[in-house]
């Protein structure tokens, strides 16, 4: 039973994470790249349906949340954010594409999982790189709150297995180091730290 509720609250609080960055898009202070959001929607719903295969609900409840709060940006920023497509985002999906093939060549979710997280971190190199150089045109709360809702999906794992870990450590990892960028900057005076 307390499995089930650390998964409601990671859910919860990995969907919600997106509310103060979705307020922020309707008042002009964040612009999102829509096609990046989108590669974050694929890749989590990716690595979410291989958790599910490999039977670690709580690495596929953290990471199909993650996907659904990563449509949720692409949709306000459908009118709202930036629609260029670069070479870049080409090569990103077609990553996810390959993972998706490596899982059907191999038959190994952890495959499809393992390639989910790297492409994923390829893609938050631009994010982290704008964290850094602009503080003032990104959301705080999103990360510290994306965390803390895959250290609940963390916490709710049973049987540790690799492919069960990989998603909810790396999810914690990169979303505190986004977090932490606030705080490092030159630029961090610009904006107030949690907005």
């Amino acid at each position: 039973m307390i499995r089930v509720i650390l998964l409601i609250i990671s859910a919860g609080l990995t969907v919600l994470a997106t509310l103060p960055y979705l307020i922020d898009v309707v008042h002009k202070k964040t612009k999102p790249r829509i096609v990046s959001w989108f590669n974050w929607a694929l890749l989590g719903g990716i690595a979410g349906a291989a958790a599910i295969a490999a039977r670690q609900y709580p690495a596929a409840t953290v990471s199909l949340a993650a996907s659904l709060e990563c449509m949720l940006v692409v949709l306000f920023g459908l009118k709202l954010g930036d629609h260029k497509f670069e070479f870049f985002d080409i090569a990103c999906q077609a990553g996810a594409i390959f993972g998706l093939v490596l899982w059907i060549i191999f038959n190994s979710p952890l495959i499809a999982i393992i390639a989910s997280v790297v492409i994923d971190l390829i893609v938050s190199l631009p994010t982290l790189k704008h964290v850094w150089q602009k503080p003032h045109e990104e959301t705080a709360a999103l990360f510290i709150l994306s965390a803390s809702g895959a250290a609940f999906a963390l916490a709710a794992v049973h049987h540790p297995r690799i492919s069960g870990l990989i998603v909810p450590v790396y999810l914690v990892v990169i979303n505190l180091l986004m977090f932490g960028l606030f705080f490092m900057t030159p630029s961090r005076h610009k904006r107030t730290v949690i907005s």
